[in-house]
Parts: structure tokens; C-alpha cells; sequence
């Protein structure tokens, strides 16, 4: 806090923060709120989505409460994984990446133009959910009141997008990351007495999950941390300012590989795909005959815990699968060993035993697909296995924990990240400091 431009920061970051929660605390009203309650606490999926949202839905001991950011930043998060996505298969946008700034300036507002359609089907998608007959959480529904409903997720979507960006430019952290942050700690006072008024939970019961949280957060630590270090040697030739002459030399150094690359984005891609069946099912709830059966029984039982062993084994087995195929997807999207191996080409820097080029390139992605594995059985036992875990344990509802796994890696992985920023501006304020 005695750095002028860190302090800065720092109360740019909290201060935009406040607003998003002050926009948090504004209901939309007309909700029916013992409906939204009983809607959330059926469904885990609907929990997942309202996490990533930034927790745009108040959940408690009591009733829930939808605010006007509802959708929160699930459109811009699409947007940006659809965008880096299409880098891979357009030239243009390829071209644009490799422009610098500049060209990311330009990807940015593409970004920015793609979330306001995807704003508007999800918010669209809310409110035929809100509006379905087995829901029945509007008050009054019209026309009128389902346009106010989707116009205000709409527009409360690009105000934290726009709240995002501003953070990332003029504070410290990654804008978006921050603001999720924010909502799922928010959550954590609620939550501790929904665990303690939830199934006969004690005392005790609390300090095994907190003691299981401890322990989830050093290993997610540990794993985030954790790199595969490839040795590397750079050629240079030192020239003796006396003589002239050139010596052949070279420095020794090392490329790190992170073991999760592709972070939390492969959670977000499984989710989207477990929530289709039960998006899909909205539609034909009124259907009679065979359609309608199906799409209740989807609704009913397409979830974490729906009742019914068999189906419950079947979807977390199938969300373990995605989240551990979504990873390898990713990584390979991010991270281009064909690009690296040229730029180390270009560098005149090469790893010892390997020669340049394909070589490089092979042996790089044998050795990323190698830890890529560890980093999908770490999602995956994140994600999946640790609340089921938990739940066994404590005997607590899965319901109850079904956020946990998810929740602390998301703000193991920001608080990281953050702390990082933080130090490299101190970092920067002493280098300046001893130059003067």
C-alpha cells in the first residue's frame, strides 16, 4: 500500500468490484421466489451455471433471489472460448493474433460484438426456463414482462463486461476472473449456514468439510504450480571488443510447461454440454405422449444426484469423460508446437539431443500429451470425484458440496494469478527505484 501506483490500482480493482456486487444486490422483480429456490435446489446444473455467472443468483438458508446480472458473464466467457476456437480454423483471425496489440485489439471487439447475441439467447433461455409451467417462477407472465426480463439480462451482461475490461486495463488481476472471484466468495457465509442447517449437519460436520477444503486447496496449489522443465541452450557468439574475434559460446536456460494449460475452460465446455439435455427438455415439457415422458424424465433425473443410482453413475461418469477429453482439446488449441519449435528456430535456441524443427515439434507434443494426462485426472478429480467424496464422507447432501471442487479451483487459480500481478509491480517499482 505504500506504492502510489500499486495503491491506485488496488482501489480501482476493489471500488469497480463494490459495483458489481451493489448490481448483484438489485432483484429483477415479478420472481417467485419459493419456485427459484425449489428450481435451484433440484437441479446441481443450474448451481454450475450460477457459479460461472459470477453468482448472479442469491442462494441461502432461505428463498433465493435473481438479480438483474443473472446471466452474468457466461456469454463473454463463450465469446472468448468461441473466438480462440476460431483462430485455429480462420486465416484472417490467425493473421490478426500475430499482429500484436493491434491485432488483439481487433479480436477483442470481436469479441465484445459475439457476446451481445449470446447474451440475448441465454437470457432468452432464462426466461422460457422462468416462464415453463413446471417452474412457474414469474408473478405475471406476459409479452411485456418476458421482453423487461430479457433486455435487462442483456445489457446487465455487457455493464460487467465492460466493468471486466476496465479492471484488467486500470487495475491489477484479470477483470472477468476477478469479478467470478467476487461472486463465489460472496457465496461462502450462506453457504457455511446452508451446510449447518442442511441434513442435521454439526459442528464437526463443518470442520471435516472445512479440513477436506484445506487439503483440496494445497493439491490445486500444488498442481497449478507444477511445471515440466525443458531444457534449452541458446548459441551466441561473444565478440572480444580488444581483438575483434568472435568465441562461440552459448546459455543454458529452460521452457516450463504448465501440467494444467488449459484451466478451467474444459469445465466450462463439459458443463455447457451436460446442461443441453436438460435445456432441450424446457421445450417439450407441455409435449403429450412419449416426447413429454422423455423430456421430464431428463429433467428429473439428467443431474448429479437425481435419484436414481444407475443414471447418477452414468452422468457423472459421462461429465469425468468430458471434462478429461475437453482438456486435451484445449491444450492442443493453446499451446502449438509447430510455432513454438520455429520460434525457437528463429531464437537460435534448441534442445539438447533434439534437433530443430519437426523434431522439436514432436518431441513437444509427446512430452505435452504425457503431463496433458495428469492434468486432465486432476480436473476431473476436482470437478468430479472430490464433491462425491466429500459427501460420503460427511454424509452432507452432494447438493450441498456439488460447487465446492469447482469454486476453489476457480479461486485458487484467480488468487494466484493476482498475487503474481501483484508482485511483478512491486517487482517493477524496485527495479525503477534502484536505476534513479
Amino acid at each position: 500500500m505504500r506504492t502510489p501506483e500499486l495503491r491506485r490500482k488496488l482501489m480501482v480493482t476493489l471500488g469497480l468490484l463494490l459495483v458489481y456486487r451493489v448490481m448483484a444486490s438489485v432483484l429483477v422483480p415479478g420472481i417467485n421466489s419459493a419456485a427459484l429456490t425449489k428450481l435451484f435446489a433440484n437441479n446441481s446444473l443450474l448451481g454450475l451455471l450460477n457459479l460461472f455467472s459470477g453468482a448472479g443468483v442469491q442462494t441461502g438458508s432461505g428463498n433465493s433471489a435473481l438479480s438483474i446480472v443473472g446471466t452474468g458473464l457466461n456469454p463473454y466467457i463463450n465469446a472468448t472460448i468461441i473466438m480462440q476456437l476460431l483462430q485455429v480454423s480462420s486465416v484472417h483471425l490467425r493473421e490478426l493474433a500475430k499482429e500484436g496489440e493491434k491485432g488483439q485489439m481487433r479480436i477483442n471487439q470481436y469479441t465484445r460484438w459475439l457476446t451481445v447475441p449470446l447474451a440475448a439467447v441465454q437470457a432468452v433461455g432464462y426466461t422460457i426456463l422462468l416462464s415453463s409451467s413446471s417452474v412457474n417462477a414469474l408473478s405475471s407472465p406476459g409479452p411485456a414482462e418476458y421482453i423487461r426480463i430479457i433486455a435487462t439480462f442483456t445489457c446487465s451482461t455487457i455493464v460487467l463486461m465492460w466493468l471486466g475490461e476496465l479492471i484488467t486495463e486500470y487495475g491489477v488481476g484479470q477483470g472477468v476472473s476477478l469479478i467470478i472471484f467476487a461472486g463465489i466468495i460472496s457465496q461462502l457465509p450462506s453457504a457455511i449456514l446452508g451446510l449447518l442447517s442442511t441434513g442435521g449437519a454439526s459442528f464437526v460436520t463443518l470442520v471435516v468439510v472445512a479440513a477436506i477444503a484445506v487439503a483440496a486447496t494445497s493439491y490445486i496449489i500444488w498442481v497449478q504450480q507444477a511445471t515440466r522443465k525443458i531444457p534449452t541452450q541458446s548459441a551466441q557468439r561473444i565478440v572480444n571488443q580488444r581483438s575483434g574475434v568472435g568465441i562461440a559460446g552459448g546459455r543454458r536456460n529452460f521452457f516450463p510447461l504448465r501440467v494444467n494449460t488449459a484451466g478451467v475452460i474444459p469445465i466450462i465446455f463439459a458443463i455447457s454440454l451436460m446442461f443441453f439435455p436438460t435445456l432441450f427438455s424446457n421445450f417439450f415439457q407441455s409435449a403429450t405422449g412419449w416426447v413429454g415422458v422423455v423430456a421430464t424424465w431428463v429433467r428429473i433425473n439428467w443431474q448429479p444426484n437425481g435419484g436414481s443410482i444407475p443414471v447418477d453413475i452414468l452422468y457423472n461418469g459421462v461429465y469425468f469423460m468430458l471434462v478429461f477429453a475437453f482438456t486435451y482439446f484445449y491444450t492442443s488449441v493453446v499451446f502449438d508446437p509447430v510455432d513454438i519449435s520455429e520460434r525457437l528456430q528463429k531464437a537460435s535456441t534448441f534442445i539438447p539431443g533434439i534437433r530443430p524443427g519437426r523434431a522439436t515439434a514432436e518431441y513437444l507434443r509427446r512430452v505435452m500429451g504425457r503431463i496433458t494426462f495428469a492434468g486432465a485426472l486432476f480436473l476431473g478429480s476436482v470437478t468430479v470425484l472430490l464433491p462425491l467424496i466429500t459427501s460420503f464422507i460427511t454424509g452432507t447432501s452432494s447438493t450441498t458440496l456439488y460447487l465446492g471442487g469447482t469454486a476453489i479451483l476457480i479461486v485458487v487459480g484467480v488468487a494466484l494469478d493476482t498475487m503474481k500481478q501483484i508482485e511483478t509491480q512491486l517487482i517493477m517499482r524496485q527495479q525503477r527505484g534502484f536505476i534513479k
